[in-house]
């Protein structure tokens, strides 16, 4: 039986999606990342738990703007940090 999705995935009405292919606090810094992440909240565009800096659960920690959707070239998925709930779309 399925899972049922959290009340942060079932809002997202649209996608936001990335302006650009940078993390903006890395570019800020000087730093580098190896995946980014787009806040359905804010729109910004941020690097992943696998990058150095982890810019992108730093914002939800800072924000509280629970979901973020991958902004890799064919990923289609959106992730909750506060339910930690996982979603494709």
């Amino acid at each position: 039986m399925a899972e049922k999705l959290c009340n942060h995935l079932t809002a997202i009405e649209e996608i936001k999606t990335a302006e650009g292919r940078v993390c903006e606090e890395c570019v800020k810094i000087g730093g580098r990342w190896l995946h980014l992440r787009t806040c359905q909240e804010c729109g910004v565009t941020l690097c992943c738990d696998s990058s150095p800096n982890r810019h992108a659960t730093a914002h939800f920690h800072e924000t509280g703007h629970p979901v973020v959707a991958s902004a890799e070239p064919g990923e289609q998925w959106l992730w909750c940090y506060e339910d930690e709930q996982f979603a494709e779309y």
